[in-house]
């Protein structure tokens, strides 16, 4: 085989070799020597070859801890020895174990191949980059499901705005987040579950110690993610152990529920490690040393199967309280936020919601029997004509609406801005299937992904329209990733949050307002002030027509 090698300063500090193939069969049939081209750089972490197409070098599948396997499952993720020789990364590595999927939805994607060695990143690098500003994207999936191989997640397009991308792996379900006493007794610090969080944060301590030498700037780090990824940021700007990692953060349909604690009964939650006793009974294991010889598939799915709920644990080290109380008291990174939800969030989450009443009349009965003297408000702003819409929308706010603005108004309180979205875009064919703007819709637009989504997925129309809302969204993220201000040349100014409670609304174009959805934040807002008040009740799924009462 013939190369040839062109070598060039990457940053100051590393130099980046490319090598072109020429000669063999599959190198041949491509139409382009830049189709062909290969990167090789050497990091703090060891030698990768990645790929370079002219104008993005791709760096997918490098490991950022040990193999969370044998003796390591249920540990916090371990730091890996800079390895010798020059390790392949062409290739996403291999996705979390999760369930396997029985019955297809529009979610539904080939992330194969799954395996308990799976903490890795990918990172995509734009040409001659120095001091380019880092976005990390975590991946949603109710912490159970997805990978960062998902095709809609790829970064090309969004690097191609002057940002360097990287996505990330971190364990799921129980072998993410089992909290068990036998797994306490192990720990130092006497605390378990949690290790899926520790894997993220081992991944922006990975993304600290080897950007700059990929040309970013390690000191302008954004993290972001969506649904499960949301959730994933608030743990982030909430733990002690996130602290200086990344100094801005996009929260994306986030939802910021109760979270059960290590060994106390609070907030109607079980304790974590009571929840992971009774698994390990269920599983008829003697011990944890059982657990660990379980197949690792075999497992995650008999957890599911057993309804193991697959949170982090208010252990008094990773995180240390309630969101709601870290974020209320200011005890969360200080860092600037992008953060909003979509108008049909449970359109394709239809399993969050309640059933309707039979009629009209029981339904405003038992909204007086549940919320009391707050009746009059909630059905006011949910009311009985539009039942089900009605349904819809009290669901989407309890969870995602009242989480993006009590997000926005906590980032404000501490002098930081923020900056409120509300995508309310739809297609032909998302209206035809009922889904205007529904969880998740956003992403193909602000990765510039149309073509890279799944199967059964509404498909996109590639109209100017389209493009042009692409081209914003793509826009205002990276802007918000470089500077910590969202801005778009050509498209409508986003004001921070403020003292006007100002937003954007992503419709068929970007337009700002304010005030959105009066009423609805303080209203469940109120809801979930009583049930702490309580403490004897979680805020999460359990809201409207199957809320416990709320006393006054």
């Amino acid at each position: 085989m013939t190369m040839r090698r062109l070598i060039f300063c990457y940053t100051a500090t590393a130099c980046l070799v490319t090598s072109i193939s020429f000669s063999s069969a599959r190198d041949s049939s491509m139409s382009s020597e830049t189709k062909d081209a290969f990167s090789v750089l050497d990091t703090p972490a060891g030698k990768l070859v990645g790929k370079f197409n002219g104008k993005l070098h791709t760096f997918k599948g490098i490991p950022y801890a040990a193999a969370p396997t044998g003796k390591l499952r249920w540990k916090p993720p371990v730091a890996l020895p800079k390895w010798q020789g020059t390790r392949q990364a062409t290739d996403f590595g291999p996705s979390c174990i999760q369930p396997v999927t029985k019955v297809p939805n529009i979610y539904t994607s080939d992330i194969t191949p799954t395996s308990e060695d799976c903490l890795n990143l990918n990172v995509w690098v734009p040409a001659n980059s120095a001091g380019a500003p880092v976005f990390v994207w975590i991946h949603g999936g109710a912490l159970l499901k997805g990978s960062s191989k998902e095709p809609m997640y790829d970064g090309a397009r969004l690097a191609q705005q002057g940002i360097i991308v990287v996505s990330i792996n971190y364990r799921m379900g129980v072998l993410g987040y089992l909290a068990h006493p036998g797994l306490s007794a192990e720990s130092a610090d006497g605390v378990s579950g949690n290790y899926g969080l520790l894997d993220q944060i081992a991944a922006l301590q990975w993304v600290k110690n080897n950007i700059a030498a990929f040309g970013g700037d390690p000191d302008n780090v954004t993290i972001a993610g969506e649904s499960a990824g949301g959730l994933s940021v608030m743990y982030l700007m909430a733990s002690p152990k996130a602290r200086g990692l990344f100094s801005k953060a996009i929260a994306q349909s986030a939802y910021m529920i109760s979270t059960p604690s290590l060994k106390e009964k609070k907030f109607g939650e079980k304790p974590s490690q009571e929840i992971g006793a009774l698994l390990g009974a269920a599983l008829h294991a003697r011990d944890i040393s059982d657990l660990r010889k379980a197949d690792a598939q075999e497992l995650t799915e008999s957890a599911a199967a057993l309804g193991f709920p697959p949170f982090a644990t208010i252990d008094g080290h990773v995180l240390t309280a309630q969101l709601v109380e870290t974020f209320e008291r200011g005890e969360q990174s200080p860092v600037p936020l992008l953060v909003g939800f979509n108008s049909g969030e449970i359109r394709s989450l239809k399993m969050l919601a309640p059933p309707p009443a039979a009629t009209a009349e029981k339904y405003e009965a038992e909204i007086r029997t549940r919320y009391g003297d707050l009746a009059p408000e909630y059905l006011r702003l949910y009311p009985s004509a539009q039942m089900q819409e009605s349904i819809y929308a009290n669901t989407r706010d309890a969870l995602y609406g009242w989480t993006a603005e009590r997000l926005a108004r906590n980032q404000t309180a501490i002098g930081q801005n923020s900056y409120l979205y509300l995508f309310d875009h739809g297609t032909p064919e998302m209206e035809t299937a009922g889904l205007h703007a529904f969880h998740a819709s956003e992403i193909p637009y602000m990765f510039g992904n149309a073509d890279r989504i799944p199967a059964l997925w509404p498909a996109m129309p590639t109209t100017e329209n389209e493009t042009q809302l692409t081209n914003a969204m793509m826009a205002y993220w990276a802007s918000f990733a470089r500077s910590g201000k969202p801005e778009a040349t050509g498209a409508a100014a986003w004001p921070a949050y403020g003292n006007t409670a100002a937003y954007m609304s992503f419709g068929d174009a970007p337009k700002a307002s304010e005030k959105l959805f009066p009423g609805m934040f303080e209203l469940h807002e109120e809801a979930v002030r009583r049930r702490r008040a309580s403490g004897e009740q979680p805020w999460n799924w359990n809201t409207g027509l199957v809320s416990p009462p709320l006393t006054k």
